[in-house]
């Protein structure tokens, strides 16, 4: 029997949720989540097997929430549950450790076989996601790939450790122009803060040293 915390913040779609899986003989709802201290909560308190995680919840977005639930339990599996369908998200959600994305706006068993896909050890995306990555490639790489030269520049200085006075006064442009750049940057990478994308250039080997 495989076990399954439900984290999603309207308790119609949670039930909607259990009762699909519940209709398989092998799987079971140990818990169901409105926010992420519940959800930390429950996970702590279970260790699933697999957590259906939505990204949008009351007390926080759930990209940074992936990280911290696996680091609780760590056998845990993620797959992400939700109406966003587009890039960050999806890029973002896999980077930090989801092993799967459904959106909901796909066929019911969908659900299903991505949960039974991911407990198999495989990635799993729903089939419009599949569809789109293949229709436009461009959203499958990564999504610093996607920066323009100049936010490229802007994020590496910032993930270096850089103000945005710094920045401004490094790139010849005016501060002003900095935050502009630093908002569309963060937006397409998914980015919280400045350590977010401090993590994500040192990952990629794109610095040289520590922050500084």
């Amino acid at each position: 029997m495989y076990s399954i915390v439900l984290v999603d913040d309207h308790a119609i779609v949670r039930e909607g949720f259990k009762r699909l899986i519940e209709m398989e003989p092998d799987l079971e709802v140990v818990a169901e989540c409105r926010c992420a201290d519940d959800a930390v909560d429950a996970i702590n308190r279970t260790s699933p097997d697999l957590v259906a995680l939505d990204l949008s919840l009351p007390d926080g977005s759930g990209l940074p929430l992936i990280e911290h639930l696996l680091s609780v339990s760590p056998g845990s599996r993620i797959v992400v549950l939700s109406m966003h369908d587009g890039e960050p998200y999806v890029s973002e959600a896999l980077r930090r450790g989801a092993s799967g994305f459904v959106t909901k706006g796909v066929a019911p068993e969908e659900l299903v076989a991505g949960l039974r896909a991911v407990m198999d050890g495989e990635c799993y995306l729903s089939s419009d996601l599949r569809q789109r990555r293949a229709e436009r490639p461009s959203e499958a790489l990564d999504p610093i790939q996607r920066l323009t030269a100049r936010e490229r520049e802007v994020f590496l200085l910032l993930a270096a450790g850089r103000a945005p006075k710094q920045v401004a006064a490094e790139l010849g442009i005016g501060q002003k122009t900095v935050y502009i750049h630093r908002a569309s940057l963060m937006g397409k990478l998914g980015a919280g803060s400045e350590l977010d994308l401090y993590r994500m250039a040192s990952e990629r080997g794109l610095l040289d040293g520590p922050a500084t």
